[in-house]
């Protein structure tokens, strides 16, 4: 037979250890600032003693107040979403919230479930990456009657409060960047095709079609979660169709960085053969050999601002922003993995150029 298990411990086991009732021992946990020192410590010392873990759900029932926050993301292993939780613990947790996150793992069903599970323990407010909740997901949330922030990207329908960028508009906008440089045979390569990547495909396509390119033998794709090895992968089939390639979008810097590693092996200079640039501006595109060009996404902004504003919501003044759509933008850090194309127009280079000085941050080996 196996070890009996011990019982749980109770809140009158606490408050007999300390020698006071119950109703004493609860004060102390709830309201600690209303009994004196000596009695704080006496009673805290018998949940260190007896390693009591209070109920939260009774203490929620009692006090409308669950002391939590949750949180719903996509992936554990991304790492485009560490400096996004860095940001909502550093705020929340200074405020003695707890962040309670779960992971969707890119499937409605998933998050629908992780959603429910969430409101099912009280949360005092709900911060979720994406905008694509399912009509199941966005009821539940609506009816809540807690603050909902949905970030990561911006939406004209939000929920409650809306923080991000527009993905759209940042595949755009590194398309055209590399256009100004003078490339034509522009390649994009795209993986795990969940909302945002298909919305930087988007912005992708609209800038070649406004420079009237074709931009089908270009373009490679899967379903498959995004590696370094598929960016190698994916890159290699588009060179088995279009060789001529002259520069590479990524919609992300895990795929940017297996395409750097691909042409390595297959002696493409980069950037005077193929110019690459990434999406999320991760922390190694600095430090590759060349440095990454990569779209800086603020995801530690987005990350506290969300916070910030719940916190005022739940613990201040009560009251929402006056924009509950609130747009952070993104800009383009050029770094050694692009250049000017050999030959290109002197008018493209100028345009690239002074889109530099709007939304490009350069940055040099040194920094």
């Amino acid at each position: 037979m196996g070890r009996d298990r011990k019982r749980r411990t109770t809140l009158s086991d606490v408050a007999a250890h300390a020698g006071v009732s119950s109703v004493t021992a609860s004060r102390v946990l709830r309201r600690p600032e209303m009994v004196s020192p000596a009695l704080r410590q006496r009673v805290e010392s018998a949940v260190r003693d007896l390693a009591y873990v209070p109920n939260q759900l009774a203490s929620a029932l009692a006090s409308a107040r669950t002391g939590m926050v949750g949180v719903i993301i996509p992936s554990l292993t991304n790492g485009v979403f560490s400096d996004y939780l860095r940001a909502l613990h550093d705020v929340l947790n200074a405020a003695d919230l707890q962040v309670i996150v779960l992971n969707s793992r890119y499937i409605v069903a998933e998050e629908e479930r992780a959603v429910a599970t969430l409101l099912g323990q009280h949360p005092e407010a709900m911060i979720i990456a994406g905008i694509d909740q399912s009509d199941l997901a966005r009821r539940l949330l609506q009816q809540s009657g807690i603050p909902v922030v949905q970030t990561m990207e911006v939406t004209d329908d939000p929920i409650d409060i809306n923080i991000g960028f527009s993905q759209e508009a940042a595949g755009y906008a590194a398309t055209r960047y590399l256009l100004d440089l003078g490339h034509r045979r522009i390649g994009h390569i795209r993986a795990r095709l969940d909302a945002r990547s298909r919305r930087r495909a988007e912005g992708y396509y609209r800038a070649m079609e406004e420079a009237g390119i074709v931009a089908a033998p270009y373009v490679a794709a899967t379903p498959r979660a995004s590696t370094v090895a598929i960016g190698a992968e994916l890159l290699g089939d588009i060179l088995a169709r279009s060789p001529d390639l002259e520069a590479l979008f990524t919609c992300n810097d895990d795929l940017a960085l297996g395409a750097l590693f691909e042409c390595q092996r297959r002696g493409i200079r980069v950037p005077d053969d193929i110019s690459i640039m990434g999406f999320n501006d991760l922390e190694f595109c600095a430090s590759s050999h060349p440095a990454l060009t990569s779209v800086a996404t603020p995801r530690y902004a987005m990350g506290k601002q969300a916070a910030e504003i719940v916190l005022e919501i739940i613990r201040g003044s009560g009251r929402r922003p006056a924009r509950n759509r609130i747009d952070l933008g993104f800009s383009i850090v050029a770094r050694q993995s692009t250049s000017a194309r050999p030959g290109a127009e002197a008018g493209d280079v100028r345009r690239a150029g002074s889109r530099r000085l709007a939304s490009v941050r350069v940055q040099t080996p040194a920094e």
